[in-house]
């Protein structure tokens, strides 16, 4: 069972004392029109553009929350820094060739886009977003930014998750500002939510382990039994997620592609502790908007 969303109109700059009261209860906010059609279609030519340059022959990590197999990749390990590039699973066959052509492969892109490529960074500098996070963080940091095709016919499940299991401070801070590039719905893995949840505790840490990259349970107990809403987004929608907020989206069996842009912020007055799986080089320090 799901039910339908708060959803906000993009008005004026920064968060409303509507918007901040939804925030609080809800742990999401929806607001359409955030960005213009044509910034999104800027965004999937510049996406599209690196994807062309990509030597798939050289990289085939591929990136799924079900095996979680890419934990294991350096490929992925050292990207904190980087822009690479992650196959769909249903993208590759038994001998690691691609079964359909580069564009239609790629699962994501990640996780430096929005500091080392100028279109990247122009979008998530833009003077209206800054606002609406001046308004959630007392010093937000921009931290990762991932670019996810969701593709026709194979997109990928992402299974129930919380943000802050990969991007953990003290306090923890982490918001996630994701971008739908295109039409999203349940038809074409749209997003879930459970509204509330964010008051729950994090259940898991996704963190670094002497050399490896491993997943400890924090608290065990389940996810709430309650409805889920259904996020369902038109092209330029903002949706923003509480790092604690429960989320989920479906594979994508449809035709339709969900192309869609995340970008996640933490707060500079917290901690973010050196065993977070990612990691920045001393040569590309955090920096705000």
């Amino acid at each position: 069972m799901s039910i339908e969303p708060t959803r906000f109109k993009a008005q004026a700059p920064g968060l409303s004392d509507a918007m901040r009261s939804a925030f609080a209860e809800e742990g999401y906010l929806l607001i359409e029109d955030f960005v213009a059609p044509d910034m999104c279609d800027r965004l999937i030519e510049r996406a599209n553009a690196l994807v062309d340059g990509f030597d798939a022959s050289a990289h085939r990590t591929v990136f799924s929350t079900q095996s979680v197999a890419h934990a294991a990749d350096r490929y992925f390990q050292e990207s904190g820094d980087a822009i690479r590039f992650f196959l769909e699973e249903e993208a590759v066959d038994a001998d690691g060739n691609l079964t359909r052509p580069k564009r239609l492969a790629v699962n994501k892109l990640g996780h430096a886009m929005h500091d080392l490529d100028p279109v990247f960074s122009e979008f998530s500098r833009q003077q209206h977003l800054a606002a609406l996070a001046k308004g959630l963080f007392q010093d937000p940091l921009l931290l990762q930014s991932m670019y996810i095709f969701k593709q026709p016919g194979i997109g990928g499940e992402v299974s129930w998750h919380q943000d802050s299991t990969y991007l953990y401070t003290e306090p923890m801070s982490c918001i996630g500002f994701w971008f739908a590039l295109e039409d999203a719905d349940s038809s074409n893995g749209g997003m879930l939510a459970m509204p509330g949840a964010h008051r729950g505790p994090l259940r898991k840490r996704f963190r670094r382990l002497g050399g490896a990259l491993v997943t400890e349970t924090l608290d065990d107990a389940p996810w709430p039994d309650q409805p889920a809403v259904k996020l369902d987004a038109k092209k330029g929608s903002l949706i923003v997620l509480h790092g604690l907020l429960p989320h989920y989206s479906s594979a994508n069996r449809s035709t339709r592609s969900r192309h869609a842009y995340t970008l996640h912020v933490i707060d500079g007055a917290s901690t973010y502790p050196a065993d977070n799986w990612l990691r920045r080089g001393a040569n590309l320090p955090l920096r705000g908007f």
